[in-house]
């Protein structure tokens, strides 16, 4: 069977870096059209010189255009910035071929909540209702019959995969859930940013975008479906000195009665047949290196009998599973491939 065709918009920055990467070596899926603007008439490997050597590394950059991308494709990657993959994610999605997104576009269900936290307006909200958020473990069987899935934020990831079983096994308060979230540097893109220069991050740790980051409803949305009522959420991100990853401590209230091996076999309920969720034993807690460059997420469950708490403890690659990982799983889903095709890599160390 000869590999299926498929598209990448917005290739230069970091996502676009990784599912280039992840791609290069896809066994079903090949990269025919890789789209830049600024970098249109270059071979993919002038921008990327790991490429070098390697046929992906051949490919021509184009600027994007919705009847190419039509004519030469079965599924488009939409690496771009939000507001700009509703336009070209709608027309291609009403052109037929299968869109998997990895802006906010399409994760927010409710137009105005989307439009009050990003400050634009949605102007496919006939899309709002059909299309899929991916989140494979949660949202499987729906995304293998999806026309467009909208690719979780990296933040959301880790925070939803950690907190689901114990909200719906109802053995948490939903009440008095704090969210301290740590990204690395390349969260933030790759455009120039003096925030994100090399000397303002290293030997340094700070806190951002407290009360206003816009992974925010996309986060109480998924919880509030997980624990069958809404809930609001106190989400608080930082940024770490390093290149890529991110570690999602949580802190939430046991309700009364509720055992440490009540929380376990929940988490052994909801993840234990998952190949890219690793529940650790008891007494190992996530780290970032562990799952750099993989779909791998790390849980760590802690329970407190002293404060009454349960503290959990998720960790992800921001660009990988956070991310270009995730679109491809998804793709792989929605194109009748194993989920973990060409996904099944071991964390980069050291």
């Amino acid at each position: 069977m000869s590999a299926i065709p498929v598209g990448l918009v917005g290739v230069t920055g970091y996502t676009g870096m990784e599912l280039a990467r992840i791609l290069s070596n896809h066994s079903g899926m090949k990269l025919v059209r890789v789209t830049s603007r600024a970098e249109a008439g270059k071979k993919l490997a002038a921008i990327y010189p790991f490429l070098n050597g390697m046929e992906l590394g051949n490919l021509e950059i184009t600027a994007p255009d919705v009847d190419d991308l039509e004519k030469s494709c079965k599924l488009v990657f939409l690496a771009v910035p939000h507001k700009t993959a509703m336009t070209i994610g709608g027309e291609l999605h009403d052109r037929g071929i299968k869109v998997v997104d990895l802006s906010a576009d399409f994760r927010i269900r409710d137009r105005e909540t989307y439009e009050a936290w990003y400050k634009v307006d949605h102007s496919r909200e006939d899309l709002l209702r059909t299309a899929v958020y991916g989140l494979p473990e949660f949202y499987r069987d729906e995304v293998r019959k999806a026309q467009l899935v909208a690719n979780p934020g990296c933040y959301p990831t880790s925070v939803i995969v950690g907190l689901t079983p114990a909200l719906r096994e109802g053995l948490i308060e939903t009440d008095d859930i704090v969210i301290d979230a740590k990204s690395g540097a390349s969260g933030a893109g790759r455009g120039a940013n003096v925030g994100t220069l090399f000397c303002e991050v290293a030997d340094s740790f700070r806190a951002y975008g407290l009360t206003t980051h816009r992974h925010t409803p996309e986060i109480e949305q998924e919880l509030s479906a997980a624990a069958g009522k809404g809930l609001t959420v106190s989400f608080n991100t930082h940024l770490l000195p390093i290149d890529r990853g991110i570690l999602s401590t949580i802190y939430t209230k046991l309700k009364p009665g509720v055992t440490a091996d009540d929380v376990r076999a929940a988490y052994d309920k909801a993840y234990g047949n998952e190949k890219m969720i690793r529940v650790l034993p008891a007494g190992q807690l996530p780290e970032t290196r562990w799952v750099r460059g993989t779909m791998f997420c790390d849980v760590g469950l802690v329970p407190d009998p002293r404060t009454g708490r349960l503290i959990v403890l998720s960790a992800i690659d921001n660009l990988c599973r956070g991310a270009s990982g995730q679109a491809v799983a998804n793709a792989n889903l929605m194109l009748g491939f194993a989920e973990d095709e060409g996904l099944r890599m071991a964390p980069m160390m050291p």
